[in-house]
C-alpha cells in the first residue's frame, strides 16, 4: 500500500464527523461517507448527563456497543439492561434500541456497526 492509500484511510482525533444532537453527539470516524471502509461503519456516542437518544433500529446492519465512560440503561426491544463501562452488547439487525444516561456524568459508547453503509429508521422522531 503507498502512503497516500494509506494516508486516505488514516483520520485524526481533529477529523471525525460530528453530528450534533438535541441528546449529545455522534462522532463518525470511519465509514463509506467518510471514504476510509467498504464493509464497516465505527463512532463514538456521547449521551449528556440524564438524556437519551431516540428509539429507532438499523435495517441493514448489526451494532456492537461498548460503554466507555458513565452508566446507561439499554434498552433493547424493550427489555433494560444496566450497562457500565467496560460492558459490551451486540444488537442485531432490525432490534429497536436506544441508550439513556443515568449516571453523574457525559457517557461515552463505542459504536461499530457491520456495514460501511449503515442505515438508521427512527421510531419516534428523536433519534
Amino acid at each position: 500500500m503507498t502512503k497516500d492509500a494509506m494516508d486516505s484511510r488514516l483520520r485524526r482525533a481533529g477529523e471525525h464527523l460530528t453530528e450534533t444532537m438535541p441528546w449529545g453527539r455522534l462522532e463518525w470516524s470511519v465509514s463509506a461517507h467518510l471514504g476510509n471502509s467498504e464493509t464497516m461503519t465505527i463512532g463514538t456516542c456521547f449521551i449528556n448527563r440524564g438524556s437519551q437518544n431516540g428509539r429507532h433500529f438499523h435495517p441493514n446492519c448489526d451494532e456492537v456497543l461498548r460503554v466507555v465512560r458513565g452508566r446507561i440503561i439499554q434498552s433493547l426491544d424493550g427489555t433494560e439492561l444496566e450497562m457500565n463501562a467496560g460492558d459490551v452488547v451486540s444488537i442485531p439487525s432490525g432490534v429497536v434500541h436506544h441508550a439513556r444516561n443515568i449516571g453523574a456524568e457525559q457517557a461515552e459508547l463505542a459504536i461499530t456497526f457491520s456495514s460501511a453503509y449503515r442505515e438508521t429508521v427512527d421510531v419516534d422522531g428523536k433519534h
